[in-house]
């Protein structure tokens, strides 16, 4: 059983039709009161529904104040069960609002933010109390709907899907990342003239970058290292992780490193590698 929950606007509808597609039964706007008595039917006759998926969420308002002790109830019944929340940034969450052209459910009169602002309070706990937090930002719903089926299909070995970041520390380390490494220890291109307009993904760069510094060492370790984890994650159940590389500007060392530690890695058996450039086309 999977319990579904978190932000307005983090993707619970393209994460309910993705597992629909994958042979999940799936519950939208359960209210909380029920899950205990839903979660007693399928103990009782797990054949008839082998893989259940609920969504609470804050659409029952009033109602939604009982979901905490609703978890607390099913904590202990002999179903396998997991809490998925689901998250994104507030950038996201409104830019994804405005193109509905709807309102946040807990807006009112004010604006979008105010009913973002509003929710992520309210959810706090619940959060923290989550299996698995998945956030969505970066992710468009083809995207997120194959992460999801990736990742609960429930055929095969568990799958593992990794993100590769490139960012620039003068803009921040993200923070999601779960595997955090500085690559200013490579000799910085934006001091040679005619790779400085350049950026990791072109040639030059790339070799220039892999070529100096031990960056070609790192990445052989680096990508080695990795192994192992990947195994203790499977053991743990835990689907997702962030590899974030950075440099100055997030423009080339990081970014040229990321891609080939993202092409290696996807060398291992049963996972999936995704790329984000974070900070590439800041000046």
């Amino acid at each position: 059983m999977l319990v579904i929950t978190g932000m307005s606007g983090a993707g619970r509808s393209t994460a309910a039709h993705a597992l629909e597609d994958n042979g999940w039964y799936v519950v939208d706007n359960l209210p909380p009161q029920m899950l205990s008595p839903l979660v007693d039917l399928v103990a009782r006759a797990p054949q008839s529904m082998p893989k259940l998926a609920v969504i609470i969420d804050i659409r029952g308002k009033a109602l939604f104040a009982d979901f905490r002790e609703a978890l607390n109830l099913v904590a202990t019944a002999p179903v396998d069960f997991t809490v998925l929340f689901l998250d994104a940034s507030d950038a996201a969450i409104i830019a994804r609002y405005e193109a509905q052209r709807r309102p946040h459910p807990l807006q009112g009169e004010g604006r979008i933010l105010d009913g973002i602002e509003t929710e992520r309070e309210l959810l706090r706990d619940l959060r923290q109390r989550a299996d698995v937090v998945l956030d969505t930002t970066g992710y468009n719903v083809h995207e997120l709907a194959k992460v999801i089926a990736d990742t609960y299909s429930m055929t095969g070995p568990s799958v593992i899907n990794l993100t590769v970041m490139s960012f620039g520390f003068k803009y921040g380390v993200p923070a999601d990342a779960n595997f955090l490494a500085d690559m200013r220890f490579i000799p910085n291109p934006h001091w040679v003239p005619e790779l400085r307009p350049q950026t990791g993904r072109d040639a030059a760069v790339r070799d220039y970058v892999l070529g100096n510094g031990g960056a070609a060492r790192f990445v052989d370790l680096y990508v080695e290292a990795i192994g192992p984890v990947l195994t203790g994650y499977r053991a743990e159940s835990k689907h997702y992780a962030t590899i974030a590389l950075g440099c100055t500007g997030g423009k080339h060392r990081s970014v040229a490193v990321a891609e080939e530690v993202a092409r290696r890695l996807k060398s291992y058996p049963n996972v999936t590698v995704s790329v984000q450039h974070r900070d590439l086309g800041r000046e």
